[in-house]
């Protein structure tokens, strides 16, 4: 192209960049960067200046544009000239500025190009972007997004940048109040962990080696203070998983004494978030983080966290994997990482974990602990190296499952062992028999409705694969599967798995053959094992008893009793049978064991026997191979009952023999019943009785070998033998490591006294402590002269005790705390904390506040791992500070408290609820430490009004048989709960939590209050406060301190008159049954709230609307009447809050109850007092509320029709003279009163004149309504004129027309006296009629 040209095609590309089709604007970009790659200079000034010519492109236009010098920089940045680099940044950077508002796709593009460019010019990308990252200023959104990205792109170019970065970022963190900032600022200190881990591992590529990890350790861990101590309580669970993920990264490089210190509050709170996201991947990913740089500064404070973290990470692991949403296996596979982290540092107590797991009757916390087994296999070879034979024994339980998808982990788990080495040893062959058993699994013949369930075909192709696998890529099994293969071709039952043995077989052949191997050649003589077992798969299936039985005898007569080997296949073969036919395989073994030819070889004639006869030893050794081999595989629901009567009985007579042929078959057999034992006792209850016996004759063939040999045939046999005795043994225990039981108890009492008067006392007490966590180490398997850092530091501890100030004590004493702390196996904890707890009360003030300092820092470092345990700790501090008389221990009680109440917060709150009320001083006083840390406060009373809002407020009981109807009695937990509310705001501290929370917390109280008004106390109180009124008192009191708390003077002074709240509640909730005099003082609280409250009214009204749906109409009325009286004030309108309230009194004036609908009525008639502005707005919805409150039936005491006739006198005045609506109000008005009047003449008048659709003459009207009301009603003619007269003031010169026209008609007659209820009506009948009249005019 010519200069021109290229500039008319570039232009013409990007005019069309502003295409919809993304298939176009893909086209355009790579169009534009074909013509860049030729021309990068050219190229990107023009796109420069288009977007400077078109500043109001739309924002999908300028991102195609800035995409392209995006890619045009990537792809030639070497070959654009450094003065275009500048201009370019400085574009990216205003284009990502330019709003300050957050426009992703537009302000990630410019980010981009920003990030494309610091890859080679990381300077002048820095000069520029700090530039816009000013301290104590927040900066742009995608600035500091721009920044994390940069340090994932150019590590070696960033992390020199970095920790004047992170100086100047701690600051802003405190100042970030929203959650898209705090969400960019965690991801930006992840990034910038990560980047710095990577530099710090590849330091010979950096290019300042001399960079060290702490370099930047105090800045990580001020912002993980931040991070942690309040952004990941964030409801949003977004923010929650980028903190999470952050301080996972960041946990490498936080001071090695840092974390150990955060790990107990740490740990927990990461798992925690499982239960609080969906998506748990980024939370398994930090976890393992953390895991890893626990283990590698070689923390003792994760051993105290070990079970709760297995506990978690197993549930996270048996949850099913979705292969089709990548985040579920990238968390399966982050979840074994921790696996394999943990197996690093606790491989006993982690297999102990996994193997229990395997007997679980849940099918995926099996299929869960299978996974992790099979991972460990494979990824930590070096560590399960001493497990093999303890997996070997444990993986039997699996292979007796009955579910296929446990059978298909299983088989994962059998090739991760057969790679290892572990099908070579002693039970391996049992894995084998598994794969092949399921070689010849049947067809499945209903198909499964569960997706995930395995089929048999499927888990058939799976083991036809294995085995493949086995044989042609494992070749350490070659030996092993050759001949064993051979003997699983002629079994009925393997009759299915013909064709993949025989492929195998074909193989391994082969690669004998090829190699020349001696063992290729088998000599089924030497082999004639296998011939007999052939024999006994026969007589499995022959079902003519006799010629079983038959056979069985030529068998035991014609064996060659001499040949070991003969022997074996007998026995197997006669064992084989007695699956199918054991009744008379063994009648015939007893016949045999009776028969001539053992009396013949034992006789006096047996001395001159051929040296080629039988030996009676070598029958008896193959006799009693043969009832072990029966035992082995005899019915399962047979065998036990045969045990002890027919196999051991007959075998137990050889116990005292001396031949070595016999012992060691005796020794084979035993071990051969207790297999089967085993394999029964799982399925059926059974009392091994006699296995102290056989382990007893174990122990004795044991002795009878020579002690100048180790290894000979029965010492291994006889172990083994062992083994299989106790292997259900074995599978029930549990990992119980051997501790010094005594230390909690010693340290706890040694401890507080390194702080005693006396100065010999603190350095013994010292030196006690020193000894007893050496003796601990011994314990725990450490050397005599191995030395512990940790314990060492406890030298320095000693020195530090010389010096008698108190304050150096107790700091002092924290040293030593931290020291024990680490040191302290985890079932000492608790009886040091109990012992602590006595301290509390030593006669040396010093003991007790040393006691309150180990006590603390040892809740704080270990507390987490102790939820159990908190109910019981909370009630022996309740009773400590019954007794405490020192002001200093108090306090450090309330701190015990809050430590406990961070790390376990609804145990801790759950119990101090369920104390018994009324609360005593003391348990007021824990509730009152509960508030001294604003944060805490804030997630408890989050809690309580969560509660107090679900709950029920009272039932309703009979009082008496005798006296008829219901008594409101109050639950007893939501009024611990108010009490609480109560005693936590007292605490000054709390301040600002109740600041934040005042609208939840006022419209909790308020419904509260409502809920409380006629409420008895529940019968067991009743004794202790006999005052009725408690209950609501207690509300009363709770609000009283919440407006103080508040600083609500002004609302404050009319509660604080005697009386006027709780006549308040008894307006609220009795509406309309008060004295019309106490009208005013009823609703000063309300009226109070209004006036002085404005700012928080929006958030109150919001969190009360709920409330209005109550199905308890105390708590409707409350609120209903809490919106009527707002509705009287103008702020409602100034807080923009008239349209809620108004939707909300409508919604109530069809409420089931008839004090709802009063109030409801009452408040929309209040707006023309409170925003008389807005009637003419809503006069159609305002007067049709009015008629139908005048027309309500269910109204006794006709208390709603008063009202809206009250609210339709208080609209009409400030309605529109010509309003349409209230033309036809007013003629439905007078309708409506019309028959209260009395008049027959007035109400057919009305009923026939006054109808919507029709005209009316006035003059006559007027004219016959005065005579009629002559007629009719004489005696209140004086008080028509009155009322007539106060009409010549009206504003309406119709109005004054028609007082006139009305008073100069009048006639005098005689006085009648009426009540005055119907002077009402006539009150406001009158006032409808001239309103009618002047809109009519």
């Amino acid at each position: 192209f010519s200069e021109s040209g290229l500039k008319k095609v570039t232009l013409a590309l990007l005019d069309a960049a502003n295409d919809r089709d993304p298939v176009v604007q893909e086209q355009v970009r790579k169009s534009i960067l074909t013509l860049g790659n030729q021309q990068p200079d050219k190229v990107l000034s023009m796109c420069q200046d288009y977007l400077l010519k078109h500043p109001k492109l739309v924002v999908g236009h300028r991102v195609v544009i800035l995409q392209t010098i995006e890619l045009v920089v990537k792809s030639r940045i070497d070959d654009i000239s450094y003065p275009k680099i500048k201009s370019v940044i400085q574009l990216a950077s205003d284009e990502m500025t330019k709003s300050k508002e957050v426009v992703p796709e537009w302000q990630q593009a410019a980010s981009n190009i920003l990030v494309a460019v610091g890859n080679k010019y990381i300077n002048d990308i820095m000069e520029e972007i700090l530039g816009k990252f000013r301290p104590g200023v927040l900066p742009h959104f995608f600035v500091v997004q721009t920044l994390a990205n940069l340090s994932d792109s150019n590590v070696y170019g960033m992390v020199p940048f970095l920790n004047a970065i992170m100086g100047t970022m701690l600051p802003m963190l405190g100042m970030t109040k929203q959650d898209n900032m705090k969400w960019v600022f965690s991801s930006a200190l992840c990034h910038f962990s990560e980047s710095i881990l990577e530099y710090l591992a590849n330091l010979d590529k950096a290019p300042d080696p001399t960079v060290r990890k702490d370099t930047f350790s105090s800045e990580i861990y001020s912002a993980y203070d931040i991070l942690f101590n309040s952004w990941i309580q964030s409801r949003e669970s977004k923010l929650r998983l980028t903190v999470a993920e952050a301080l996972g990264s960041m946990s490498h490089l936080m001071a090695h004494d840092k974390l150990e210190e955060q790990l107990p509050k740490l740990l927990p709170t990461v798992l925690g978030l499982y239960k609080k996201n969906s998506e748990h991947y980024i939370i398994s990913k930090s976890l393992s983080q953390i895991l890893e740089a626990s283990v590698n500064m070689g923390s003792r404070v994760l051993e105290t966290q070990i079970d709760g973290l297995l506990v978690a990470l197993h549930q996270q692991i048996c949850s099913p994997m979705d292969f089709s949403n990548p985040p579920t296996v990238k968390n399966h596979n982050e979840v074994l990482r921790c696996f394999t982290i943990l197996a690093n540092t606790f491989p006993d107590r982690l297999m102990v974990f996994v193997l229990q797991r395997l007997e679980n009757s849940n099918e995926r916390n099996r299929m869960g602990s299978l996974a992790v087994l099979r991972h460990l296999i494979n990824s930590s070879t070096s560590i399960m190296e001493t497990k093999r034979l303890l997996i070997l024994v444990s993986i039997r339980q699996p292979l007796a499952d009955h579910s296929n998808k446990v059978k298909k982990r299983v088989v994962q788990v059998i090739s991760a062992m057969a790679h290892h080495g572990y099908l070579e040893l002693e039970g391996g062959d049992l894995l084998v028999r598994f794969i092949i058993q399921h070689c010849a699994l049947p067809d499945t013949y209903h198909r499964p409705p569960d997706p995930e369930e395995v089929t048999n075909e499927a888990l058939r192709s799976m083991c036809d694969n294995t085995l493949h696998l086995f044989t042609t890529t494992v070749g350490r099994l070659t030996d092993v599967l050759w001949p064993m293969l051979l003997c699983y071709l002629t079994p009925n039952q393997y009759a299915n798995a013909t064709t993949p043995l025989c492929k195998s077989l074909i193989l391994l052949a082969n690669k004998k053959q090829t190699a020349q191997e001696p063992n290729f050649i088998i000599d089924f003589n030497a082999q004639g094992s296998f011939l007999y077992r052939c024999i006994g798969v026969i007589l499995q299936q022959c079902y003519n008893k006799e010629l079983v039985r038959k056979q069985l005898q030529e068998i035991l007569i014609g064996t060659r009793h001499n040949d070991a080997i003969e022997r074996t296949g007998v026995a197997m073969g006669i064992g084989l049978c007695a699956s199918s036919h054991l009744d008379g395989t063994l009648e015939k073994l007893e016949e045999f064991g009776k028969s001539d030819a053992f009396r013949k070889a034992s006789g006096i004639f047996g001395l001159l026997k051929d040296k080629n006869d039988v030996d009676v030893e070598k029958m008896k050794s193959t006799l009693i191979l043969c009832y072990g081999y029966v035992a082995l595989h005899a019915p399962e629901d047979k065998l036990l009952t045969r045990i002890d009567s027919d196999i051991l009985h007959n075998i137990s007579k050889n116990f005292n023999t001396k031949d070595l042929t016999m012992k060691l078959s005796l020794i084979h057999s035993v071990g051969l019943i207790a297999k089967a034992i085993s394999k029964s006792v799982r399925k059926q209850g059974y009392l091994f009785s006699r296995k102290q016996e056989l382990m007893g004759v174990m122990m004795d063939f044991i002795k009878a070998e020579p002690t100048d040999v180790m290894r000979t045939p029965v010492r291994y046999l006889v172990l083994t033998t062992c083994a299989n005795l106790m292997y259900p043994t074995i599978l029930n225990l549990s990992c119980n490591l051997v501790t010094f039981h005594n230390l909690g108890a010693l340290v706890g009492r040694l401890a507080p006294r390194c702080t005693d008067p006396n100065p010999e006392v603190r350095r013994a007490a010292i030196d006690c402590v020193y000894r007893l966590m050496y003796i601990q180490l011994r314990y725990e398997g450490f050397s005599l002269d191995y030395k512990d850092d940790s314990v060492e530091g406890l030298l320095d501890v000693r020195e530090k005790l010389s010096n008698p100030d108190n304050t150096v004590l107790y700091k002092t004493c924290s040293e030593l705390t931290k020291i024990i702390s680490k040191r302290l196996p985890q079932q000492q904890l608790s009886t040091l904390l109990f012992m602590l707890y006595d301290g509390l009360v030593d006669s040396q003030s010093n003991c007790s506040r040393a006691s309150s300092v180990i006590l603390n820092t040892l809740l704080k470092n270990r507390g987490a791992g102790l939820q159990d345990l908190v109910p019981e700790m909370l009630e022996v501090l309740h009773n400590r500070l019954q007794v405490i008389g020192e002001e200093q221990v108090k306090v450090a009680i309330g701190q015990s408290i809050l430590i406990l109440a961070t790390q376990h917060l609804q145990t801790v709150v759950n119990t101090l609820v369920a104390y018994p009320l009324p609360y005593d001083s003391w348990s007021c006083e824990m509730w009152i430490a509960l508030g001294a840390d604003s944060t805490l406060a804030l997630q408890i009373m989050e809690m309580i009004i969560e509660k107090l809002n679900v709950m029920v407020p009272y039932v309703d009981k009979k009082e008496s048989m005798l006296r008829p109807g219901l008594t409101k009695v109050a639950t007893s937990q939501p009024l611990a709960m108010t009490c609480a509310l109560r005693e936590m705001m007292l605490n000054g501290q709390s301040a600002d939590a109740v600041a934040y929370l005042f609208p939840k917390l006022f419209s909790a109280l308020l419904v509260r209050l409502g809920s409380s008004v006629g409420v008895q106390l529940p019968k067991d109180l009743n004794n202790i406060c006999v005052s009725l009124c408690c209950v609501l008192r207690v509300a009363v009191e709770a609000l009283r301190i919440l407006l103080g708390r508040a600083q609500l003077d002004a609302v404050m002074k009319p509660l604080d008159q005697e009386g006027s709240l709780e006549l308040s509640c008894c307006f609220l909730s009795h509406c309309g049954k008060i004295k019309c005099d106490h009208f005013e003082e009823a609703i000063l609280s309300n009226r109070a709230m209004a006036k002085h409250a404005g700012p928080r009214l929006p958030s109150i009204v919001e969190s009360l609307c709920p409330s209005l749906c109550n199905i308890y109409e105390c708590q409707r009325i409350t609120v209903t009447a809490f919106f009527s009286e707002l509705l009287n004030h103008h702020v409602v309108t100034e807080l923009m809050i008239l349209d809620m309230l108004m939707n909300n009194m409508m919604e109530r004036i069809t409420d089931t109850c008839g004090t709802v609908r009063m109030l409801a009525v009452r408040g929309l008639g209040n707006i023309a007092v409170g925003s008389p502005e807005k009637v003419n707005k809503y006069a159609k919805e305002l007067l049709a509320a009015m008629s139908s409150g005048m027309e309500e039936n269910d109204d006794p005491g006709k208390l709603i029709t008063l009202e809206a006739m009250s609210g339709m006198s208080k609209i009409l005045i400030y309605l529109d003279q010509k309003n349409v609506h209230l033309l036809v109000a007013c003629k439905y008005a007078m309708r409506i009163c019309a028959p209260v009047i009395g008049s027959e003449q007035i109400s057919a008048m009305f009923q026939n004149h006054l109808l919507e659709e029709k005209g009316l003459h006035h003059g006559e009207f007027i004219n016959d309504l005065t005579k009629y009301l002559i007629q009719d009603f004489p005696g209140m003619l004086n008080f028509y004129h009155i009322t007539v007269i106060q009409f010549f003031k009206s504003n309406w010169a119709e109005i004054r027309a028609s007082a006139a026209m009305f008073i100069g008609k009048k006639i005098y007659i005689y006085s009648i006296v009426f009540k005055k209820k119907k002077e009402t009506f006539f009150l406001v009948l009158m006032y409808f009629s001239y309103c009618y009249f002047v809109v009519v005019l």
